[in-house]
C-alpha cells in the first residue's frame, strides 16, 4: 500500500525557481527569456532563473544581454548530461518553495508564471503535486499535451497503429479527444512546462537520471500520483510551445532515446510479462511498422533514420539493466 507523504506548506508565500535545460536550442532560448522578461508580473515572482547548458556548441548559451533583466544563474556543463540529470542539477541550485521546469522552445504569455504559482498555492489546490498549463502553437491552436500513463497493451496497440485506427479500443497516448480548454486532473502533464512544490520534488528524489531524455516527465508524474498527490492541467494561463526544437534534425538519435526511455520505463514500472510485451512491441512490431511506412512513403532518409535508431538501441540494450519484477 502506498502511503501519502506529508502535505507541503502552501508554496505561493514565496517565489519560484525556474530551470531551463539548454542544448543547442539556437534562437529558441533567447525568445524564451525575452518572453519572461517582457512580463514584470512574472519576473517579480522569480527567485532564480537557472540555465543549465549541456555543452552547447551553437552559441545559444551566450546570454550576457539578459543578466540585467533576469536573476540568471548559468551552469555550463562540459558534456551533455541529459535532460533529467540537468534538471536535477538546476533544481539543486535554487531554494524557492516551487520549481518550474521550462523548455527553451516555450514562450510564456504574460502572467503565466504568477497565475500558475498562485493557483498551486491556493488552499483548494494543496493536493496538486505537478501542474502544467495550456500550450499552443504559434497560431494559437491549443495543443493536446496531456497524456495517459503507458501500459504494456497500450504500447503494443500503438505499435500497430490501433490508437489511430480504432481509438475506442486503444486510447492514444495524448488525450486528443479533449480540447484542453478546461482545468482538470490528468495522468501526466508535459515536461515542457512542469511546476512542482520543491518539497515533493525532493521527497521523490527528483527526476530519474536513467532517462537521458523522454519519459522522465511521465515517470515523475506517476511517482507524484503514487505519493498521493494529483497532477493537474491548469487551462487559464498559456504559453506557445514549438516542440522538438532541438531534436528535429537528428531523427535517428531522437528515435533511439525515445525507445530507450520507453524500455527503461517498462523495466521500472511494469511486471515481467509487461516488460516482455513492451520489448516485443518495440523491437518487432514497431520496427516493422516504421520500416514499412518509410518504404511506402519512398523516404530513404526516414528509412535510414529508423534503421540507425534501432541499431543504436540494439547496441545499448545489454547495458540498460532493465529491472524485472515478478
Amino acid at each position: 500500500m502506498t502511503m501519502a507523504s506529508p502535505q507541503p506548506a502552501p508554496p505561493s508565500a514565496g517565489r519560484l525557481d525556474l530551470v531551463i535545460v539548454n542544448w543547442n536550442s539556437g534562437a529558441h532560448l533567447s525568445a524564451c527569456l525575452e518572453a519572461i522578461a517582457a512580463s514584470p508580473e512574472d519576473v517579480s515572482r522569480l527567485g532564480k532563473l537557472i540555465i543549465v547548458d549541456n555543452a552547447s556548441t551553437d552559441g545559444s548559451a551566450a546570454l550576457d544581454g539578459f543578466t540585467k533583466l533576469l536573476p540568471l544563474t548559468i551552469i555550463q556543463n562540459s558534456d551533455n548530461r541529459g535532460f533529467a540529470a540537468a534538471c536535477n542539477q538546476g533544481a539543486a541550485r535554487g531554494d524557492a518553495p516551487v520549481i518550474l521546469f521550462l523548455n527553451p522552445d516555450v514562450r510564456i504569455r504574460p502572467g503565466a508564471l504568477a497565475r500558475s504559482l498562485d493557483y498551486l498555492g491556493a488552499d483548494y489546490a494543496r493536493r496538486i503535486g505537478a501542474l502544467g498549463i495550456r500550450l499552443t502553437d504559434a497560431d494559437g491552436t491549443t495543443q493536446r499535451c496531456c497524456a495517459r500513463f503507458p501500459t504494456p497493451w497500450r504500447f503494443a496497440g500503438q505499435a500497430l497503429l490501433l490508437d489511430r485506427l480504432i481509438p475506442s479500443l486503444v486510447a492514444p497516448h495524448f488525450m486528443r479527444e479533449w480540447d484542453h480548454l478546461t482545468t482538470r486532473e490528468v495522468d501526466q502533464v508535459m515536461g515542457a512546462f512542469l511546476m512542482m512544490p520543491r518539497m515533493l520534488f525532493e521527497q521523490l528524489g527528483g527526476f530519474d537520471e536513467r532517462f537521458f531524455v523522454y519519459f522522465e516527465d511521465v515517470d515523475l508524474c506517476l511517482r507524484a500520483k503514487q505519493s498521493g498527490r494529483s497532477v493537474t492541467h491548469y487551462a487559464e494561463p498559456c504559453a506557445i510551445h514549438e516542440g522538438q526544437g532541438t531534436t528535429r534534425r537528428i531523427k535517428d538519435i531522437r528515435l533511439f532515446y525515445s525507445l530507450r526511455s520507453r524500455l527503461l520505463y517498462a523495466g521500472k514500472h511494469f511486471s515481467r510479462t509487461g516488460l516482455a510485451l513492451t520489448l516485443f512491441a518495440t523491437l518487432i512490431l514497431e520496427a516493422c511498422m516504421r520500416g514499412a511506412a518509410a518504404a511506402l512513403r519512398g523516404s530513404a532518409a526516414d528509412l535510414r533514420a529508423t534503421l540507425s535508431g534501432y541499431r543504436l538501441l540494439l547496441g545499448a540494450l545489454p547495458r540498460l539493466g532493465l529491472r524485472r519484477r515478478g
